[in-house]
């Protein structure tokens, strides 16, 4: 088929790979602007540009496709256009190009969170299996009908930038098989229940907030959700520190939520939770390395009135 593909991070890469191991012929990839990224701020493109560029693929960056990208993809004429968490919506003259419309890769099973972040939100809520969607894409946000499906199951410990990373190759697979059978005309396709719908907002810093109320448990799934980025973070007697990786506990004892329970290069570092205890596995002061906890109380003791406070704004 001849294919315009649409996405912008590491996760879409393999499905761009996998298009174009498959035998189709990619005409351009549209992605997101080149932004600025890290603590230097050094404008850097997008995974699947660099990727695009070492494949020798034409590469178009519209800050807005509906209005600066439309005459180009009409030149394009593909046969049908693929997203992959492209993160730009698609008009309705925009989805009317392809003879065969646009296939979306989602990273998750639909109609069960919908939007930008379907991983990180899986993991937050608790969910014990995801998996990737590919659906025929329409007007609306992750609304059109689903194509084909497949699950796995989430790691009990398993943070959003691993799981991604398997979605990511689940997905690749997924929609190889599916522009197979549309070739063929025998593709599946049914509507989504809207009932059984959710919808979660974007990702932002504040989302990592810690409420040292909540379960423990709750708060370890925050932590794993938002890892690598943006992380869970609450005040410790140290200084504001990201939360990466944690396990709930039980305790009895008794104790306010955020109080620090155990902190030593020993027994690491234990905090109350609004139920049982949080016990951090991995965290990041500003500006350092990310390191367990026994690493980081080695050099610095804990100050005899610390406990931890919840995260705030702009932290």
């Amino acid at each position: 088929m001849r294919v315009v593909f649409m996405g912008t991070p590491e996760y879409a890469v393999k499905s761009l790979d996998a298009l174009r191991n498959a035998g189709h012929e990619i005409l351009a990839v549209f992605t997101q602007p080149d932004r600025p990224k890290g603590r230097g701020g050094h404008v850097a493109m997008p995974p699947v540009k660099e990727r695009a560029l070492a494949l020798e693929i034409p590469v178009y960056q519209p800050r807005r496709i509906r209005t600066e990208g439309l005459e180009a993809l009409k030149a394009l004429q593909p046969d049908i256009c693929v997203t992959a968490a492209f993160g730009q919506i698609l008009s309705e003259e925009i989805l009317a190009v392809p003879t065969l419309g646009t296939v979306n890769v989602h990273a998750s099973l639909l109609p069960r969170y919908r939007g930008s972040a379907p991983v990180n939100w899986a993991i937050i809520m608790g969910e014990e299996t995801s998996g990737v969607t590919t659906m025929q894409t329409d007007k609306g946000i992750d609304t059109g009908d689903i194509l084909l499906q497949e699950s796995t199951p989430i790691g009990p410990d398993e943070t959003a930038g691993e799981l991604t990373g398997r979605l990511a190759d689940i997905g690749a697979r997924l929609l190889v098989k599916t522009l197979e059978l549309i070739a063929k005309g025998q593709c599946p396709r049914r509507s989504q229940e809207e009932g059984a719908m959710s919808y979660y907002p974007m990702i932002t810093r504040e989302t990592g907030a810690v409420d040292w109320k909540q379960e423990a448990e709750k708060i370890a799934a925050l932590a794993r959700g938002l890892n690598p980025w943006p992380g869970a973070f609450a005040i410790s007697p140290w200084g504001p520190m990201k939360i990466l990786k944690a396990r709930a506990m039980p305790w009895e004892g008794k104790a306010d939520p955020g109080d620090i329970l155990t902190a030593d290069a020993r027994q690491g570092l234990v905090v109350k939770a609004g139920g049982g205890a949080l016990r951090i596995v991995e965290m990041q002061m500003p500006g350092g390395q990310k390191m367990p906890p026994e690493d980081f109380l080695r050099g610095h003791p804990l100050p005899e009135s610390g406990r931890m406070e919840d995260g705030v704004k702009n932290t």
